[in-house]
Formats: C-alpha cells, structure tokens, sequence
C-alpha cells in the first residue's frame, strides 16, 4: 500500500501513513466542490428553519392558524426548545460521530431533520409543534458535529479557513429563502392562516431530500479511517481522488509533505476528551466558550425577536418583516464571502478577534441611536446589515476555531462540547430573555437587550486577541498533535 507501513495486530497497530499530507497538497478541483455543495447546504436548512419560525411567529399566535400559542410562546419557549434540541443533538450525535465515522452520522443526522420537520409540518396543538421543534434541532445540532468535522479533514490547509467560513455563513442563504417564503405563506390571498406556515416546513422537507441524495456521494474522511483501522481504505479513497484531480489538472501532484506515525484505536471515551480539553488545551478551551457564547447569544436572541422588534417598535405589518429580514440576512452572507479569504491570509487571531471586537462596537452605537428614536425600519435594518456583516464572519469562525484547534481524534465532539455548553449559555437563555425584553414594547428593554449582545461580543473578540490560534495554512496534525501519534505529547 503506498505510502502505509502496517504494525502487527488489527486493533493498537502502529501504521506510518502520508494521507493527511497527501490531502493538504491537492490543488482546488471538481472534487472538493463535491464535498462544498454536499456537506454546506445543511447550513442553508438551519437558516431556513430558524427564519421561518421567526417570521410566522406573529401568525401562529393569530386565530385561525391552526395553533393556540402566543408569539412570545412560539419566539420564546419555541426558539429555546429547538436550540436546546441542537445542543442535545451535537452531544448525542457528536460522540457517535468520533466513534462510527463521518459519513455515517451526517446521513442519521440529516434523516433525523427530515422526519422532525415533516412532523412539525402536521402540528396540530401547541405541544406537539414544541416537541417536533426540539427534535428538529437535536437533527441540526448533530449535524454541526459530523460536517464540520469532514470539511476540515477533507479540505486542504489552503483553503481551510475561507471553505469552512462560506460554508457555516450559507445560513444566511437559507435564512433569506425562509424570510421571503414567510411573505408568500402569510399571504393569506393566497394561502388560508392554517396552510402557509405549514408548506414553509413542507418546503424544508423536500430541499432536505434532495441534499440527502447529493450528500450520499461524500466519502468518508480519510483521517478518521487510518486511526480506526480502515487505512486501506483511505489510501484507496486518496489514490482515486489523486487520479481524478491530475486528470482534471493535466498535470502531476507535487510531492506530500512528511508521514505521520499512529497508533491505531477505535474510540476516545469522555474522561480522555476531558483531560485533553481542560488540561493540555486551557487557553483554546477558555476561547471556545468565549466565540460560542458571544454569538450564540447575540444570533439565537437577535434572530428569533427581529420580527418582533419591527412590528412592535416600527408599526410592521407581520406579512411583511420577511423583506427586511431577507435584506439583513443577505449582509450576513457577504461577511464571511468577503471577509473569509483574509482568514487564511491576513490570520486567524487579528480576523476572528477584529470581527467579533468591531461588530460588538456597532451594535452598542446601534442601541445608542435606537434609544434616541433616531432610527425607522429601513435605518434599523441598515444598522443591523452593517453590525451583521461583519458579526456573521466571526460567528463562523467560531465553528473553524474549534474545530481546528484540538486533536483529531476529538474533533467532532470538542465541537460538540463546545457549540453545545456555548449555546445553551447564549442561545437558550437569549431568545427567553430576548423575548421579554422586545415584547415589552419599552425602548429601554430593547436597547438593554442590544447592549447585551454587544458586551458578550467584545467580551469574545478580547478573548480570541489573546488566546486565538495561528492555525491558517497549518495542517491540522501540526495544529494539535493526533492523541494517537507515537511518542507525541499535546501542547496548549
């Protein structure tokens, strides 16, 4: 086998293997636009999902819709239940996806939001809607785990940063599809209160069925294969993509970088993830916590009560917030589109640092002008693009941090751990606390709200100015020492 010495026994062999080196020097191709359209358009559902809700959250608290909840119910108690369901699912499905492999779990996981949504779509009483919401998001929150997982251990080190920012950022994508179809299913010319919010989850269905059918040609990491024993497997997996990139290239891969030497294992169990977390990790533990709380707070609150604030505070129609969220979430995009390249070139701690310190400092100059009544709907979504711009870029690169930044062999679950703890911090306490605060319909509640965000950003950026990691360019086995790796020790 080319490129693998094999040891003695099946299970604890000891190989030396050139696949993590072999990936990091393929040159972009046909292939890794594969893995982008397969693995990044789950991002698009979660912010279909999210918006969607948030947008007919006014409808469904109407008579006739079919439901008996109030829109604080449905922004508040609905948006915490399907965040702690995505914690819950990262958690679950993110110790699967380090035991069983990538591929595996992101099928499960993708089936799991397909069966939920479908359900959700059939609500018939308020309990059931908040269940299938739940499930819904414990469907999303594994899939955090197992994708991002894949994209960096598939991506070459070139392209990492930028690959993994666009693709967390097509959120924003599925976030303008859901706000714009929000404005069709509230147009009750066209669909009756009870039947428009239902199509919206219908809708969401029939895109997940088609990304399931693309995603079943994504192959498994060859990096989680050759540690769990399957390195034959992953050699043959790297000798196929080589031969289809020199075809499509018409010319030869240059020479890998250096081997690795592992020893072989099947699984990590939760004290071992701990020590090497806590205990040789500190620092890049303090920053996870830090980027997952910052903009899990200020996107779960912000995201779920916007349509609110509009119609509360500037005299919205609820049919018609879909057009200024579908504007907010379209700056979101830009962010990391424009802003990711520099992620792998200007660096990871001045980008992610500068971007969570500098949308933080918008957004309390956005509460500032707020508080003072200088602001309508169209200046406020213009306030909130630009805080957002630059917001949504280090928000995704909370995703890449963590899943960088720690060993190979805990990938899925760090990220796991840490969007999990992150966003049950930010995400479920900020939409109950959010939506108190904009539901009041007192100015001086929503700046507060405004202002927590903001604090809880900055708060982040200073964080990562100190404790961020230059991981651009690096292979990830140069980035944090495979637990596996003969005689390494892991540094912090």
């Amino acid at each position: 086998m080319d490129g693998v010495t094999v040891g003695s026994a099946a299970r604890g062999r000891t190989i030396t293997t050139e696949v993590p080196a072999r990936l990091d020097r393929l040159p972009w191709s046909r292939w890794h636009w594969m893995i982008v359209i397969g693995l990044g358009t789950v991002w698009i559902l979660d912010g279909l999902e999210v918006t969607v809700v948030g947008n007919i959250a006014s409808r469904l608290s109407e008579d006739g819709s079919g439901l008996a909840v109030t829109d604080a119910q449905v922004t508040g108690l609905g948006a915490a239940l399907y965040v702690s369901g995505a914690c819950s699912g990262a958690l679950f499905f993110g110790w699967l996806t380090d035991r069983y492999g990538r591929k595996k779990l992101f099928l499960i996981t993708l089936a799991v939001y397909l069966a939920a949504t479908a359900m959700t779509a059939l609500s018939f009483s308020a309990w059931w809607f908040f269940l299938f919401r739940f499930l819904t998001g414990f469907g999303i929150g594994g899939e955090y785990a197992a994708i991002n997982s894949a994209i960096d251990e598939l991506i070459p080190s070139k392209y990492r940063g930028r690959v993994d920012l666009i693709i967390n950022g097509s959120y924003w994508l599925g976030a303008m599809g859901g706000a714009l179809l929000s404005v069709l299913a509230l147009n009750t010319d066209i669909f009756p209160k009870d039947l428009g919010w239902r199509l919206t989850f219908g809708l969401g269905v029939v895109l997940g069925l088609v990304i399931l059918v693309v995603r079943r040609h994504v192959p498994e990491s060859p990096r989680w294969m050759f540690i769990h024993g399957h390195e034959q497997g992953a050699e043959e997996l790297v000798d196929d993509v080589e031969r289809q990139v020199e075809e499509e290239k018409g010319e030869p891969l240059p020479a890998p970088g250096r081997p690795i030497t592992i020893e072989q294992r099947e699984s990590v169990g939760f004290v071992e993830i701990a020590k090497t977390l806590f205990r040789s990790y500190p620092k890049r533990a303090v920053l996870g916590f830090a980027l997952f709380i910052g903009q899990a707070f200020l996107y779960n609150a912000i995201t779920f009560g916007f349509s609110s604030i509009l119609v509360k505070f500037f005299d919205v129609s609820s049919g018609a917030t879909g057009y200024f969220f579908a504007v907010i979430a379209f700056g979101n995009f830009l962010g990391p589109l424009l802003l990711g390249r520099f992620f792998d070139t200007v660096g990871r701690k001045v980008m992610i640092a500068g971007t969570y310190l500098l949308s933080g400092a918008l957004l309390f100059v956005t509460a500032w002008f707020f508080s003072q009544g200088w602001l309508n709907a169209t200046t406020m979504t213009a306030c909130w693009c630009v805080v957002l711009f630059f917001a949504s870029a280090g928000a995704s690169s909370a995703y890449l941090t963590v899943s960088e930044i720690f060993p190979m062999e805990t990938r899925a679950m760090a990220i796991a751990f840490f969007y999990a703890i992150g966003t049950a911090a930010g995400g479920i306490s900020g939409p109950l606390v959010f939506s108190d605060l904009t539901s009041s319909g007192v100015v001086d509640d929503a700046v507060l709200a405004f202002c927590i965000g903001a604090a809880l950003m900055t708060v982040a950026g200073t964080v990562a100015a100190f404790f961020a990691v230059d991981a651009e360019g690096k292979a990830l086995e140069d980035i944090a020492t495979p637990l596996s790796v003969r005689e390494a020790t892991a540094g912090g």
